[in-house]
């Protein structure tokens, strides 16, 4: 089964997708936790990916892309896929399109987890105290807010006709959010 789960920055993608990666057998696919890797390297692609995060933009599609073709081509990781954060533009969307085609899969289910920005700014303002994540700076949240609301608001169109895209109320309790995934899925 292959899910992705949309949402803002602090939505709780991470939360949602780590737990079905356990209650699938999945393989979740952050690019955050991506992008996050390649800075650790402190590669060449690592400081373009923090100079642009630093800005509140997004990592060019190109980069993001590059980065998930080889986990979506690995035959064992196939039907298993768990999408945190991935497709972020209408581009990304339609090499994700592609990318399944060529591996003979598809999109299973599609979560809009759906949060106003006064509640991600005190959920990344808690997250920043407990994780110490670098890109969780107030202002960055702001900038990065705004920028996913524009730049994903074609990708959740694209998406929203289909009949397994589902928006659920990310404001709701983790526990919450986890059951209203469940009955869509029927585990």
């Amino acid at each position: 089964m292959n899910i992705i789960l949309f949402g803002p920055p602090g939505a709780g993608k991470g939360t949602q997708s780590k737990y079905l990666v356990k209650k699938l057998n999945g393989i979740q696919i952050s690019t955050g936790d991506m992008l996050r890797d390649e800075i650790k390297k402190n590669s060449e692609i690592g400081n373009k990916i923090i100079n642009d995060m630093n800005d509140g933009k997004f990592v060019s599609d190109e980069v993001v892309n590059s980065l998930i073709k080889d986990v979506i081509s690995n035959p064992k990781n196939k039907d298993r896929l768990i999408f945190d954060g991935y497709p972020r533009s209408l581009n990304q969307a339609k090499n994700l399109d592609l990318l399944l085609k060529d591996t003979n899969q598809k999109i299973d289910f599609i979560f809009f987890l759906n949060v106003n920005k006064d509640i991600i700014v005190k959920r990344i303002e808690k997250r920043k105290i407990l994780e110490k994540r670098l890109d969780d700076d107030s202002d960055t949240i702001l900038k990065r807010y705004d920028t996913y609301m524009e730049t994903t608001k074609p990708t959740l169109e694209f998406y929203s006709k289909n009949s397994n895209f589902h928006e659920i109320d990310g404001s709701l309790e983790i526990s919450q959010i986890t059951s209203k995934i469940e009955a869509f899925l029927n585990v």
